[in-house]
């Protein structure tokens, strides 16, 4: 299967990631607040430690931090994890990043007490091998009995309706209004897409025009559940959209410790 480079994807998103929301530091806020209330249901109030494995530019990791939790972040691209610890040092947060690939994680075994993995960032990885890897990562750095966490898009119906475009998202900026539209290909299986991302950015009385390119599988709520069954998980749960406040559907799971993920999966190398 013909791919885009992931790591590209995000190097050249990572300046102008938080223009494709409406206002980043509120969305910030807003979902550190309801991955809290998550935590606190299924963990307990902490604080604790955690492992934000496809940080990017630090949505999910800051408002963490800033919320008491000691927060790592990880992620593929090197230029999204040095702006998640300068936006974090900027906001009075501590959030060390590095970069990683989620299906080889650079941790120590037992070493968090949560995992998160958010915005659909597992679906980049486009073979079972490769989803599976990184499950079993994330079991393996988890303590006994701690608590993933993973957000997706909701496929079951687009794998069905195979959806071609995103409406636009319009974000203010003191240069003018930015526009944020996607456009989705998808292949013949009918379960991968590659998805284009266009920006609008004023500039000089004209429009500029950032464009990027990445691919997704588009696994369904069921096939998540099997992987992280597979993987060793317990209690997996879904909590949807319409019970937490978050954009996607969450699954939360429980790790359990056994031999078997003593360390990590080979993988064929970085997206």
């Amino acid at each position: 299967m013909c791919a885009f480079s992931v790591r590209d994807f995000y190097d050249g998103l990572a300046p102008d990631y938080h223009l494709i929301f409406r206002d980043w530091d509120t969305s910030m806020a807003h979902q550190a607040t309801v991955l809290n209330e998550v935590v606190r249901q299924r963990l307990g109030t902490g604080p604790h430690t955690v492992l934000d494995c496809s940080c990017g530019i630090g949505t999910q990791a800051i408002g963490l931090a800033l919320r008491g939790h000691e927060v790592v972040g990880s992620d593929l691209s090197p230029l999204a994890a040095a702006r998640a610890a300068a936006e974090a040092a900027a906001r009075g947060a501590h959030l060390p990043a590095a970069a990683a690939d989620m299906r080889r994680l650079p941790f120590a075994s037992s070493a968090f007490d949560i995992v998160v993995c958010a915005d659909n960032s597992l679906l980049h990885l486009l073979t079972a091998q490769d989803v599976e890897a990184a499950l079993l990562g994330m079991r393996r750095v988890l303590r006994d009995d701690g608590l993933l966490m993973i957000t997706v898009r909701a496929y079951d119906e687009a794998r069905t309706t195979r959806p071609t475009a995103t409406p636009p998202q319009v974000t203010e900026t003191p240069d003018g209004k930015v526009i944020s539209f996607q456009l989705w290909h998808w292949h013949e299986d009918g379960e991968h897409y590659d998805l284009e991302h266009f920006q609008l950015v004023p500039e000089a009385g004209t429009w500029t025009v950032r464009h990027r390119r990445t691919t997704y599988w588009a696994l369904t709520r069921a096939e998540v559940t099997q992987f992280a069954a597979d993987a060793g998980f317990t209690d997996i749960t879904w909590h949807s959209p319409d019970s937490t406040g978050f954009h996607q559907p969450v699954l939360t799971a429980h790790s359990e410790r056994t031999e078997s993920v003593s360390g990590a999966l080979p993988c064929p190398g970085p997206p």
